[in-house]
């Protein structure tokens, strides 16, 4: 029986010792347990918490385990649904030579006479470009401004988020009003619209499609954020800047950076230097507002911003970013000139609209425009207006030059000329025309037989008009000169000759012979018509006058040469305008070209004679000198000039002869610079014969032998 205790004994100490023995070969290991054991009820005792405690530390943990049980299956069900809505939209992306012309409307690119492009309407787009072949300086600029992370994300970027509704709350707005935060790639998903295109059965307006797609609302950026997602998944980084690049509306019209390199700089987007990168990068945030033919120093001061930007992030050194700070980028001599100003303006609204104003397509227009001459035009008015006008007057003037078949070589439509879209005067403004009509009612008689030594008198006239009463017109001078030449009638633009000669002649046949010539607005029905009382627009009396230079034919001005779409080599339409039919016999016209040169030579138009080459012209006043003209033209080019109130505030002593007349000069002047001289194509009248003298009676001699009879002879006549 003892032996059975002691054996269980044993039993119990092997299996308190069991555990640590399969633990452990040594005894050592197998003492150390016990002791071990022995010490865990005193700790447990010893760490008793106090009861509300161990409550608190209870709940606290039972709501971390709720929530991270809840929490991690959320998470797992949104990235799952992120997952799939990023793999739906990646597979709905389209390849990526689709997403590069974001345009809904054409663009249109217009040429000189020479080829050269001078000015761009519509949406441009010159080109896709890509990362790769862009200017370093372009590329580093945009990465530098818009997203200096963009090669580190996956598309969205958590820290610019944060940063960006730290901003937006630190400045009183909303955590997603203001600065968004968004990616290059976020960027691109919006201009791409999500994927979703312009239909316009769908949308009011295109204006309305495209605020759609840049609203700012919570659920707006969640899908911009899976598209960004998954165009990330889809291409490469430069692949996704390409397409940004490509897209991006950066001001004036130019869609992408290929565009706006040649509508701002001239050059392709590959020569772009440090400064003109960096204007273009900070084109991004307002394109419209910041757009260097808007302002060209805010753009400039925009652009010194992106240069420290491109420093401070080791793009450029510091010498080079010095080097572009003081040498700002400056526009190309076609960005000056904002889109072409009113010549473009012109030629755009004399062209089919489904091509110029409305067209879908890219097109090339070639032009009539000589951009020597047209800047030779804006310089005359620009030192006539300085140095001859008074400062702070209000008045106007518009100059047309055009050659002889019609071709208009330059136009200016108002004292501004860095504009577009602004009323024309040179097109669209209609004001009597004066005494510059007046050469229309020689044309008429000259045409039917009378030469220019052909003579009226001047004398006071009257002459009684249906309806209107008794009219008698005056002379400038308010003096007669009795019986003159028509050469001298229009050389000292004498109105009674004037109205007496259309009288004769008949009134509806000088009004064929204007018309004909191509002055389309209505004309007066009644005398006054010989005096300009009927109202013409500029380039209407200009082509008129061309139709008396070329040998008098009509001639239809135009601006627009041939029209094509580009890539195509046939072009879709040719030029609308040129020489038409004859008006008067040839003869006529160069009679009446030397009756016109006189005007200049020693007539009203003396200020407008040329130092080195024939000229010919007329002036022209309106009542009460509302209007102030001179037309004229040397044997290569017609020019003329108008000057007046846009409200017909009459002016204040100004005439044809005056202002009109130097402005006239001063654009020939240098029109003609490197130009032979050429003589004007006139044909010189005969020198008139003399008047025949009436015969004297001879006095036949009878002797008388009385003197007192032969003085009384003498003094009262006598004879058979």
């Amino acid at each position: 029986m003892s032996n059975s205790g002691r054996s269980k004994s044993r039993l119990v100490a092997d299996k308190r010792y069991s555990a640590p023995q399969k633990g452990s070969g040594s005894g050592g290991g197998s003492r150390k347990s016990p002791r071990k054991s022995s010490r865990k009820p005193a700790r447990r005792k010893s760490t008793r918490r106090n009861p509300l405690v161990a409550l608190v530390l209870g709940l606290f943990g039972w709501a971390f385990r709720l929530v991270w049980g809840i929490g991690w299956r959320v998470m797992a069900i949104v990235l799952i649904c992120l997952g799939l809505a990023v793999a739906y939209t990646y597979a709905t992306l389209p390849g990526l030579a689709e997403l590069q012309d974001a345009r809904a409307r054409g663009s249109v690119t217009l040429l000189d006479r020479s080829g050269d492009v001078f000015a761009w309407r519509g949406d441009q787009f010159g080109g896709v470009v890509s990362a790769e072949t862009v200017s370093e300086n372009l590329k580093n600029a945009v990465i530098a401004t818009e997203d200096k992370r963009f090669y580190w994300h996956p598309g969205v970027d958590p820290i610019g988020v944060l940063s960006a509704i730290r901003i937006n709350l630190s400045e009183g707005r909303g955590p997603l009003s203001g600065h968004g935060g968004s990616t290059i790639t976020q960027q691109t998903a919006k201009l791409l619209c999500l994927g979703v295109a312009y239909d316009k059965t769908q949308w009011e307006s295109e204006k309305a499609y495209i605020a759609d797609c840049r609203q700012t609302s919570l659920w707006r950026k969640i899908k911009e954020a899976v598209y960004a997602l998954a165009m990330e998944a889809k291409y490469t980084k430069d692949e996704i800047l390409s397409v940004y690049l490509n897209r991006a509306y950066l001001g004036g019209g130019a869609y992408g950076a290929e565009a706006a390199a040649q509508r701002y700089f001239g050059k392709g987007a590959s020569q772009l230097s440090i400064s003109e990168g960096a204007m273009l990068a900070g084109l991004l945030t307002a394109p419209s507002t910041l757009a260097p033919t808007a302002n060209l120093e805010r753009s400039q001061n925009r652009a010194s911003v992106v240069v420290r930007l491109m420093r401070d992030q080791g793009y450029i050194s510091a010498s080079d970013a010095a080097t572009a700070l003081a040498r700002p980028a400056e526009l190309s001599e076609a960005a000056e000139r904002q889109a072409g100003g009113y010549f473009a303006d012109w030629v755009m609204a004399s062209g089919p609209e489904f091509f110029t104003r409305d067209t879908t397509e890219d097109v090339i227009i070639k032009t009539t425009m000589d951009q020597r001459l047209q800047k030779a035009a804006e310089d005359a008015l620009k030192v006539i207006f300085e140095n001859k006008v008074r400062e702070g007057s209000k008045a106007q003037a518009a100059i047309v030059v055009m050659s002889a078949d019609g071709a208009v070589r330059a136009m200016v439509g108002g004292r501004k000329t860095k504009v577009s879209g602004a009323f024309n005067r040179a097109t669209q403004a209609k004001r009597q025309t004066g005494s510059a009509f007046k050469p229309f009612v020689y044309a008429t008689a000259l045409e039917l037989g009378h030469g220019p030594n052909s003579t009226v008198v001047d004398e006071p006239y009257c002459l009684d008009v249906p309806g209107s009463g008794r009219w008698c017109p005056e002379n400038y001078t308010r003096k007669h000169y009795g019986r003159v030449t028509l050469t001298q009638a229009l050389k000292d633009s004498l109105n009674i000759p004037a109205v007496k000669i259309s009288e004769s002649v008949g009134r509806d046949l000088v009004r064929r012979v204007a018309s004909d010539f191509g002055i389309e607005s209505d004309l007066a029905d009644g005398p006054a018509l010989a005096l300009g009382a009927s109202e013409s627009t500029l380039i209407e009396m200009t082509g008129a006058y061309a139709g008396i230079l070329n040998g008098g034919s009509s001639v239809t001005p135009y601006g627009l040469v041939e029209l094509k779409l580009l890539g195509d080599d046939e072009p879709l339409m040719g030029s609308g305008g040129g020489i038409g039919e004859r008006v008067i016999r040839e003869d006529a016209a160069r009679q009446l070209t030397w009756m016109m040169y006189q005007v200049v030579e020693d007539g009203s138009g003396r200020r407008a004679k040329l130092p080195d080459r024939q000229a010919a012209g007329k002036t022209g006043t309106t009542q009460a000198a509302r209007d102030a003209w001179f037309l004229g033209f040397t044997a290569d080019y017609v020019a003329g000039v108008w000057m007046g109130y846009d409200d017909n505030t009459p002016l204040t002593g100004v005439t044809g002869g005056g202002l009109p007349a130097e402005i006239w000069h001063e654009t020939m002047l240098r029109v003609h610079e490197g130009i032979d001289p050429h003589p004007l194509p006139m044909l010189k009248p005969p020198p008139p014969e003399p008047a025949p003298q009436p015969a004297q009676p001879q006095r036949r001699q009878r002797g008388t032998t009385n003197p007192i009879e032969d003085i009384l002879r003498g003094i009262f006549g006598g004879g058979q």
